[in-house]
């Protein structure tokens, strides 16, 4: 039994002796006065800068958001006011219609309103997309059936159901087409 006394105890001097050498060899980690109230104050105006930063970053966020939101409200609105024109030129024709018999000048008049209507839309960057007699894409086109046609126009479009567009060269609506086979 002496000797797991003489271990414990020669453990328990180790250890002391262990715990003054490390408080006695310790470095010196304070730093002078005037050299931590430098860094005190640098860490604050860090801290003002970051806060500063962060609070113009938020704003712009913000300000963001809210200048899109505007943006998706009054998307339309140049368009819109465009169309106006057209609006006013067809209760015109309306007005004349009731008003008048003479179905050419009727005819006329309403020529120049879907003239002036196309016109509108193609100066904001819409464009029919021609269909008839062109290879069928499906990247361009909507396939609604095929019919016999002659051997030139196996594989083209053969008539047009409804016309395609775009709106900048982008496709908002795909032609809707018959193939020939």
């Amino acid at each position: 039994m002496e000797e797991k006394d003489l271990k414990q105890e020669n453990e328990s001097n180790v250890a002391e002796s262990l715990s003054e050498e490390l408080k006695t060899d310790q470095p010196e980690a304070i730093l002078p006065k005037d050299e931590l109230e430098e860094a005190k104050i640098e860490l604050a105006e860090q801290k003002d800068k970051f806060i500063r930063l962060y609070a113009e970053f938020d704003n712009f966020k913000r300000r963001n958001a809210k200048e899109r939101i505007e943006l998706m409200q009054t998307a339309g609105r140049d368009v819109i006011q465009s169309l106006l024109e057209v609006l006013d030129d067809c209760e015109r024709a309306d007005k004349q219609m009731a008003q008048s018999d003479d179905v050419e000048q009727i005819k006329k008049g309403i020529e120049l309103i879907f003239s002036k209507f196309r016109n509108t839309l193609a100066s904001r960057g819409l464009k029919e997309m021609k269909s008839i007699g062109t290879e069928f894409n499906a990247d361009l086109h909507e396939a609604i059936t095929e019919i016999d046609a002659s051997a030139e126009m196996k594989g083209k479009v053969v008539d047009e159901v409804e016309k395609g567009y775009t709106l900048n060269d982008k496709i908002i609506r795909f032609s809707k087409v018959v193939v020939g086979k």
